[in-house]
């Protein structure tokens, strides 16, 4: 699905060519500090291709979810000292998204250059795509790269509005984000095995259809697996199950493809010293609810995953973060890890456990965009696509900005 997305080979950089670069730098944060900053590593080749042909790159990203207004929490400023470390260099933060001091800096930033805006969504343009925060943003520079993969699927303005104004191209993380994802859509290696947790099924409804169509094994953990149980008439306790959605995990039960879990990790309470029981998955007593897959789920998930010759992950088996709770995402890990297949983790919380069980140099490849990645095999397309590939020539008759 890369065809027609230009790349970095495409744009004219010369000396000095400002490039406005929409990267992703939602990074999580404690106490004002990064607590992994594997987003803006993913970020330096772009970076670094760009500042090596001479650009002064002005940097932009959103973080968290602040209201469409200043938040000093959720400032870029650490993101801006990390990168500084990263390159070697001196990484300004602009106090401001667009205006006056956003001019003036980008005007002034000299060839192989950087800074970083402050958080897009500061502004309220930014998640409403409005027109004049597009044109302000892209008065700062010459040309525009997306390489903000795990923003992709937002229609917002940093995202669609620059490729309809400015000559733009991909950057090199997004690229390799999309021929990963095009392997996994159109030519997996069989067979391909599926791993899906989290906690709710109607988030990952629309892949888990999708999905279906192609895998030849989708196993199924986290909370989502509730619903799935309920559908097939078990107790399921206090767990978190969606009603609404019974009905469709019954259909997509019925042709075999889809296994949920045998037996279950329940506790009363989600906390470090709960007490714990182990328990079939068909009859989870009233008061106690699923937390993780137990041990003969986690050993037949294991054993599937390491036969497989292709393996996507995304979600965790359990409240992973505590102790009790760990131990079934600890095995699928590990499987994906030991596993002779091309592997993909997408979705934050699935690479945090990777990274958190020392298994990241054993994943083929760790997505940046969980929700992103999703929605591409779901639909085979996002808006931050679209608007690359018809950009300023609106080629295709589309809204490049929808």
């Amino acid at each position: 699905m890369t065809a027609g997305v230009p790349g970095l080979a495409d744009l004219q950089i010369s000396e000095g060519t400002r490039v406005l670069l929409r990267a992703d730098f939602n990074v999580p944060l404690k106490d004002g500090a990064i607590v992994d900053d594997g987003r803006i590593r993913a970020a330096l080749p772009t970076i670094a291709e760009l500042r090596k042909r001479g650009a002064a790159v002005i940097a932009c990203s959103h973080l968290g979810r602040p209201k469409g207004a200043p938040d000093p929490a959720l400032s870029l400023a650490p993101v801006a000292a990390r990168l500084g470390e990263l390159l070697g260099t001196t990484v300004p933060v602009c106090p401001e998204v667009v205006g006056s001091q956003a001019s003036a800096m980008s005007a002034a930033l000299g060839p192989g250059e950087v800074m970083v805006l402050e958080n897009l969504r500061f502004e309220a343009g930014e998640t409403a795509n409005d027109p004049a925060l597009v044109d302000a943003l892209c008065s700062l520079a010459d040309c525009y790269v997306d390489d903000a993969f795990g923003a992709a699927h937002r229609a917002h303005a940093s995202v669609v509005g620059p490729p309809t104004r400015l000559p733009s191209a991909g950057g090199s993380l997004l690229l390799a984000e999309l021929e990963v994802l095009d392997r996994l859509s159109t030519d997996p290696e069989r067979p391909f095995v599926v791993v899906l947790g989290g906690a709710k099924v109607s988030d990952k409804l629309g892949v888990l259809e999708a999905l279906a169509e192609q895998a030849d094994l989708m196993l199924i953990g986290g909370a989502m697996c509730f619903t799935f149980l309920l559908a097939q008439g078990h107790a399921v306790g206090d767990s978190l199950v969606e009603p609404d959605f019974v009905g469709q995990c019954r259909e997509l039960l019925a042709d075999g493809i889809v296994r949920i879990p045998t037996d279950v990790v329940i506790a009363q309470e989600i906390a470090v010293d709960a007490a714990t029981k182990m328990v079939p998955a068909a009859a989870i007593p009233d008061g106690w609810k699923g937390l993780d897959i137990g041990p003969e789920t986690a050993g037949t998930y294991a054993d599937a995953v390491r036969d497989a010759r292709t393996v996507f992950w995304n979600g965790p088996m359990g409240v992973f973060e505590l102790a009790p709770f760990a131990a079934g995402t600890r095995a699928v890990c590990d499987a994906v890890a030991e596993s002779r297949a091309y592997s993909v983790v997408g979705g934050g919380d699935s690479a945090a456990a990777v990274r958190m069980f020392g298994a990241e140099s054993e994943i083929d490849h760790i997505s940046t965009g969980g929700g992103a990645s999703l929605e591409f095999l779901e639909q085979g397309d996002l808006p931050g696509l679209r608007a690359l590939r018809t950009g300023l020539r609106n080629d295709e008759g589309e809204d490049a900005n929808r």
